[in-house]
């Protein structure tokens, strides 16, 4: 019962990050810019080691704000550089983002005593400390989120699905991007604080790709996305639990063995049954006359 009750916050709080982010990884595939999580993770790093050395504390509400406003200015950047013709594709801004913010990190981190223990705290968090304060905290703002989402999820989809489509219909595709990049940076910096880039990269990424594998639906897919990433959050924690490792990176490991066995078995089971993307996705898309405006 004592370990039950020492794993259980940690585990609550990986559900909690499954939750959102496996819906926003459906967007980020979808999007074809699968490293914009990592690269915003990265700079609500950077914006957390700036404040650091500024003299706030590492996980002070000052800094949380610090890191948010960072991560507001790459959302501002990754909606500007969306275009249809854009002469540089938009995932090589975010790879170049992404690279110049970690550099900036390193450096800030090589002047700190304790550079590298922030540094690894960064990468991998120490999910298995989260207090119940702090889950609380983190389920109030995605839920949030997540209700914003639901209210305009019309028009995300749309903008993600079929941006040429929705600009045809007078939907402000730039606008409604940077809105959603706004959603995403609050998502992404509370979770770069519990659960560090790496393991947060993961919760959005490798549950929607597993979830592609056997369906082409927005219902089916969050429903495999959630269960796989229930199962591997709360297998995760017990192995770090176990064998006394990093949590963060036995969660990430243990993703990436249950993506193998998930693709592995794929050929042995059926897809599901094949729907036309937008325009033709009624359980996903409202009709043109509702996600228009």
């Amino acid at each position: 019962m004592d370990v039950l009750g020492f794993l259980f916050p940690p585990f609550v709080a990986s559900l909690i990050l499954t939750g959102i982010h496996a819906y926003l990884g459906l967007h980020v595939v979808e999007r074809g810019v699968i490293f914009v999580d990592l690269s915003l993770a990265q700079i609500a790093a950077l914006g957390t080691t700036i404040g650091y050395i500024f003299g706030l504390g590492l996980h002070s509400p000052q800094n949380y704000w610090m890191s948010l406003g960072f991560t507001f200015l790459g959302a501002a950047l990754f909606a500007l550089v969306r275009a249809r013709r854009a002469p540089i594709p938009q995932e090589a801004i975010i790879g170049i983002t992404y690279v110049i913010a970690a550099a900036g990190s390193i450096l800030i981190m090589n002047r700190i005593p304790e550079g590298t223990e922030h540094l690894k705290d960064m990468l991998v968090g120490n999910i298995l400390t989260v207090s119940w304060g702090e889950v609380g905290r983190t389920a109030l703002l995605y839920a949030g989120i997540g209700l914003f989402h639901y209210l305009f999820r019309a028009r995300f989809l749309r903008i993600s699905m079929d941006p040429r489509g929705a600009a045809a219909d007078g939907l402000s595709v730039r606008w409604w991007d940077f809105l959603f990049y706004v959603s995403f940076g609050f998502v992404v910096t509370s979770s770069v604080s519990i659960a560090g880039v790496l393991l947060v990269f993961c919760y959005l990424v490798v549950p929607s790709v597993a979830a592609m594998l056997y369906a082409e639906r927005v219902g089916p897919r969050l429903a495999i996305g959630w269960t796989m990433g229930a199962t591997v959050s709360a297998l995760g924690v017990y192995l770090s639990y176990l064998f006394d490792l990093p949590t963060g990176a036995a969660i990430v490991v243990t993703f990436g063995a249950c993506l193998i066995l998930m693709a592995s078995l794929r050929p042995l089971v059926p897809l599901a049954h094949r729907t036309v993307r937008v325009g033709q996705m009624s359980e996903s898309l409202p009709d043109k006359a509702t996600s228009s405006g």
